[in-house]
Protein backbone atom coordinates (compact mmCIF):
# COMPACT_ATOMS: atom_id res chain seq x y z
CA UNK A 1 0.00 0.00 0.00
CA UNK A 2 1.42 3.23 -0.79
CA UNK A 3 1.81 6.25 1.93
CA UNK A 4 -0.90 7.63 2.91
CA UNK A 5 -0.37 11.95 2.13
CA UNK A 6 -1.77 14.89 4.24
CA UNK A 7 -1.43 18.37 3.59
CA UNK A 8 -1.88 20.75 6.75
CA UNK A 9 -2.21 24.38 5.78
CA UNK A 10 -1.11 27.05 8.53
CA UNK A 11 1.05 24.38 9.46
CA UNK A 12 4.59 26.16 10.20
CA UNK A 13 3.53 26.68 14.29
CA UNK A 14 1.05 26.67 16.89
CA UNK A 15 -2.15 24.10 16.65
CA UNK A 16 -1.29 23.51 12.75
CA UNK A 17 2.01 21.83 13.29
CA UNK A 18 0.89 19.61 16.23
CA UNK A 19 -1.73 18.31 14.29
CA UNK A 20 1.48 17.71 11.17
CA UNK A 21 3.31 15.92 13.78
CA UNK A 22 0.65 13.69 14.96
CA UNK A 23 -0.46 13.03 11.41
CA UNK A 24 3.19 12.20 10.87
CA UNK A 25 3.54 9.73 13.66
CA UNK A 26 0.34 8.19 12.46
CA UNK A 27 1.93 6.99 9.57
CA UNK A 28 1.40 9.88 6.86
CA UNK A 29 3.92 12.16 4.45
CA UNK A 30 3.14 14.92 5.82
CA UNK A 31 3.08 18.47 3.60
CA UNK A 32 3.13 22.06 5.70
CA UNK A 33 2.23 24.88 4.19
CA UNK A 34 2.90 28.44 5.18
CA UNK A 35 3.63 32.07 4.55
CA UNK A 36 6.78 31.81 6.93
CA UNK A 37 9.46 30.09 4.91
CA UNK A 38 12.18 29.66 7.51
CA UNK A 39 9.72 28.57 9.73
CA UNK A 40 8.69 26.01 7.14
CA UNK A 41 11.89 24.55 6.39
CA UNK A 42 12.89 24.07 10.55
CA UNK A 43 9.43 22.52 11.13
CA UNK A 44 10.23 20.03 8.30
CA UNK A 45 13.84 19.72 10.05
CA UNK A 46 12.27 18.75 13.42
CA UNK A 47 10.12 16.42 11.74
CA UNK A 48 12.37 14.52 10.07
CA UNK A 49 14.36 14.20 13.02
CA UNK A 50 11.66 12.56 14.65
CA UNK A 51 11.35 9.83 11.67
CA UNK A 52 8.63 11.60 10.21
CA UNK A 53 8.74 12.04 5.75
CA UNK A 54 7.16 15.84 5.69
CA UNK A 55 8.06 19.01 3.01
CA UNK A 56 6.84 22.70 3.18
CA UNK A 57 4.89 24.39 0.19
CA UNK A 58 5.16 28.05 0.83
CA UNK A 59 1.90 29.53 -0.44
CA UNK A 60 -1.06 31.94 0.70
CA UNK A 61 -3.95 29.98 1.44
CA UNK A 62 -5.95 33.23 0.53
CA UNK A 63 -4.17 33.64 -3.40
CA UNK A 64 -6.88 31.09 -5.49
CA UNK A 65 -3.86 30.76 -7.92
CA UNK A 66 -1.37 29.75 -5.55
CA UNK A 67 -3.86 27.37 -3.44
CA UNK A 68 -4.67 25.72 -6.88
CA UNK A 69 -0.89 24.91 -8.22
CA UNK A 70 0.80 24.04 -4.97
CA UNK A 71 -1.90 21.33 -4.41
CA UNK A 72 -2.14 20.17 -7.93
CA UNK A 73 1.61 19.85 -7.46
CA UNK A 74 1.32 17.78 -4.20
CA UNK A 75 -1.23 15.76 -6.06
CA UNK A 76 0.85 15.40 -9.29
CA UNK A 77 3.61 13.92 -7.03
CA UNK A 78 2.18 11.46 -5.13
CA UNK A 79 -0.87 10.93 -7.06
CA UNK A 80 -3.35 11.34 -4.74
CA UNK A 81 -4.16 13.78 -1.31
CA UNK A 82 -5.78 11.20 1.75
CA UNK A 83 -6.34 14.05 3.57
CA UNK A 84 -6.58 18.00 3.91
CA UNK A 85 -6.45 19.62 6.71
CA UNK A 86 -7.68 23.30 6.48
CA UNK A 87 -6.00 24.26 9.71
CA UNK A 88 -4.89 27.92 8.22
CA UNK A 89 -7.07 31.17 9.50
CA UNK A 90 -7.29 33.66 12.10
CA UNK A 91 -8.93 36.52 13.67
CA UNK A 92 -7.22 39.17 11.30
CA UNK A 93 -8.02 41.87 14.11
CA UNK A 94 -10.98 43.72 15.71
CA UNK A 95 -13.38 45.94 14.04
CA UNK A 96 -16.41 46.90 14.92
CA UNK A 97 -18.75 47.01 11.74
CA UNK A 98 -19.85 50.70 11.68
CA UNK A 99 -15.82 51.66 11.50
CA UNK A 100 -14.82 48.39 9.36
CA UNK A 101 -13.06 48.46 5.93
CA UNK A 102 -14.25 46.96 2.78
CA UNK A 103 -10.61 45.80 3.01
CA UNK A 104 -10.70 44.02 6.28
CA UNK A 105 -13.69 42.08 5.62
CA UNK A 106 -12.31 40.76 2.47
CA UNK A 107 -9.62 39.83 4.38
CA UNK A 108 -10.91 38.08 7.17
CA UNK A 109 -13.50 36.10 5.05
CA UNK A 110 -10.25 35.35 2.79
CA UNK A 111 -8.31 33.68 5.47
CA UNK A 112 -10.92 31.26 6.75
CA UNK A 113 -13.79 30.71 4.25
CA UNK A 114 -12.38 31.65 0.71
CA UNK A 115 -8.87 29.48 1.94
CA UNK A 116 -11.48 26.28 2.54
CA UNK A 117 -12.69 26.78 -0.25
CA UNK A 118 -9.71 27.30 -2.88
CA UNK A 119 -8.04 24.22 -1.15
CA UNK A 120 -11.02 21.97 -1.44
CA UNK A 121 -11.72 22.68 -4.54
CA UNK A 122 -7.89 21.74 -5.63
CA UNK A 123 -7.59 18.48 -4.03
CA UNK A 124 -11.13 17.12 -4.61
CA UNK A 125 -9.32 15.66 -7.81
CA UNK A 126 -6.62 13.94 -5.87
CA UNK A 127 -8.69 13.16 -2.65
CA UNK A 128 -11.19 10.93 -5.29
CA UNK A 129 -7.73 8.85 -5.43
CA UNK A 130 -7.16 8.80 -1.67
CA UNK A 131 -7.21 6.02 1.02
CA UNK A 132 -10.15 6.96 3.42
CA UNK A 133 -10.41 10.28 2.50
CA UNK A 134 -11.29 13.37 3.81
CA UNK A 135 -11.17 17.18 4.59
CA UNK A 136 -11.54 18.44 8.02
CA UNK A 137 -12.00 22.45 8.95
CA UNK A 138 -12.11 24.73 11.30
CA UNK A 139 -14.91 26.57 12.71
CA UNK A 140 -15.43 28.13 15.96
CA UNK A 141 -17.34 29.20 18.85
CA UNK A 142 -17.64 32.21 17.31
CA UNK A 143 -19.47 30.53 14.33
CA UNK A 144 -22.37 30.02 16.67
CA UNK A 145 -21.89 33.36 19.16
CA UNK A 146 -21.01 35.66 16.49
CA UNK A 147 -17.31 36.18 18.38
CA UNK A 148 -16.23 38.67 21.04
CA UNK A 149 -16.10 42.55 20.67
CA UNK A 150 -15.15 43.64 17.17
CA UNK A 151 -14.76 39.66 16.39
CA UNK A 152 -18.23 40.04 14.21
CA UNK A 153 -16.76 38.89 10.73
CA UNK A 154 -14.39 36.21 12.20
CA UNK A 155 -17.70 35.01 13.64
CA UNK A 156 -19.34 35.03 10.31
CA UNK A 157 -16.65 33.62 8.30
CA UNK A 158 -16.35 30.76 10.63
CA UNK A 159 -19.98 30.22 10.37
CA UNK A 160 -19.50 30.46 6.58
CA UNK A 161 -16.87 27.38 7.24
CA UNK A 162 -19.31 25.34 9.49
CA UNK A 163 -21.64 25.71 6.67
CA UNK A 164 -19.42 24.56 3.89
CA UNK A 165 -18.10 22.05 6.05
CA UNK A 166 -21.65 20.01 5.74
CA UNK A 167 -22.07 21.29 1.90
CA UNK A 168 -18.90 19.53 1.05
CA UNK A 169 -20.08 16.38 2.98
CA UNK A 170 -23.15 16.10 1.19
CA UNK A 171 -21.56 17.53 -2.71
CA UNK A 172 -18.30 14.47 -2.05
CA UNK A 173 -20.68 11.62 -0.19
CA UNK A 174 -20.76 9.87 -3.67
CA UNK A 175 -17.18 9.99 -3.63
CA UNK A 176 -16.27 8.18 -0.27
CA UNK A 177 -14.98 11.60 0.61
CA UNK A 178 -15.67 12.40 4.43
CA UNK A 179 -15.91 16.64 5.48
CA UNK A 180 -16.15 17.25 9.06
CA UNK A 181 -14.81 19.84 11.25
CA UNK A 182 -13.15 21.11 14.29
CA UNK A 183 -14.04 23.80 16.60
CA UNK A 184 -11.42 24.27 19.29
CA UNK A 185 -11.82 26.34 22.39
CA UNK A 186 -9.21 28.27 23.82
CA UNK A 187 -5.85 26.69 23.27
CA UNK A 188 -2.47 27.99 25.24
CA UNK A 189 -0.52 28.50 21.80
CA UNK A 190 1.78 31.32 20.63
CA UNK A 191 -1.73 33.06 19.08
CA UNK A 192 -2.38 34.00 22.73
CA UNK A 193 1.06 34.90 23.36
CA UNK A 194 0.67 38.73 23.25
CA UNK A 195 -2.28 38.92 25.86
CA UNK A 196 -0.54 35.92 28.00
CA UNK A 197 2.77 38.48 28.68
CA UNK A 198 0.46 41.78 28.71
CA UNK A 199 -2.69 40.63 30.66
CA UNK A 200 -1.36 37.79 32.39
CA UNK A 201 -4.41 38.05 34.54
CA UNK A 202 -7.37 38.03 31.43
CA UNK A 203 -5.36 35.34 30.28
CA UNK A 204 -5.34 33.36 33.60
CA UNK A 205 -9.29 34.42 33.68
CA UNK A 206 -10.38 32.98 30.46
CA UNK A 207 -10.18 29.49 32.62
CA UNK A 208 -13.46 30.12 34.24
CA UNK A 209 -15.58 30.05 31.27
CA UNK A 210 -14.43 26.75 30.94
CA UNK A 211 -16.15 23.52 32.16
CA UNK A 212 -12.74 21.53 32.68
CA UNK A 213 -11.23 24.94 34.27
CA UNK A 214 -7.96 24.98 32.04
CA UNK A 215 -7.42 25.69 28.69
CA UNK A 216 -6.60 23.17 26.03
CA UNK A 217 -3.53 22.10 24.60
CA UNK A 218 -2.42 21.78 20.79
CA UNK A 219 -1.71 17.86 21.03
CA UNK A 220 -5.75 17.82 22.53
CA UNK A 221 -6.58 19.68 19.07
CA UNK A 222 -4.36 17.03 16.95
CA UNK A 223 -5.55 13.76 18.40
CA UNK A 224 -8.87 14.85 17.43
CA UNK A 225 -8.22 15.26 13.80
CA UNK A 226 -5.98 12.03 14.00
CA UNK A 227 -9.27 10.50 14.50
CA UNK A 228 -11.00 11.72 12.19
CA UNK A 229 -8.33 11.31 9.45
CA UNK A 230 -8.49 7.58 10.92
CA UNK A 231 -10.80 4.75 9.13
CA UNK A 232 -12.17 4.88 13.34
CA UNK A 233 -13.76 7.77 11.57
CA UNK A 234 -15.19 5.75 8.74
CA UNK A 235 -18.95 6.35 9.26
CA UNK A 236 -18.29 10.24 10.21
CA UNK A 237 -19.15 13.17 7.98
CA UNK A 238 -20.47 16.57 8.26
CA UNK A 239 -20.16 16.74 11.83
CA UNK A 240 -18.45 19.64 14.20
CA UNK A 241 -16.47 18.25 17.09
CA UNK A 242 -16.48 20.85 19.75
CA UNK A 243 -12.50 20.36 21.16
CA UNK A 244 -13.25 23.30 24.02
CA UNK A 245 -13.57 21.56 27.68
CA UNK A 246 -17.35 22.19 27.74
CA UNK A 247 -16.43 26.16 26.82
CA UNK A 248 -19.45 26.19 24.65
CA UNK A 249 -22.21 26.07 27.44
CA UNK A 250 -20.75 28.84 29.51
CA UNK A 251 -20.88 28.45 33.15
Amino acid sequence: MSKKIAIVTGATGGIGFEVAKRLGKDGYTVVLNGIQHDEGAQRVQELTSEGIEAEYYGFDVTDEESVSKNIKAVGEKYGKIDVLVNNAGGLGGRSRFEEMTTEFYRFVMALNLDSVFFASRAAIPYLKKGDNPTIINYTSNAGWNAGGPGAGIYGTSKAGVHAITRALAKDLAEYGIRVNAVSPGTIDTPFHAQIKSTKPEVFASWKNNILLGRLGQPEEVASVVSFLASSDASFVTAETIQIGGGQALGI
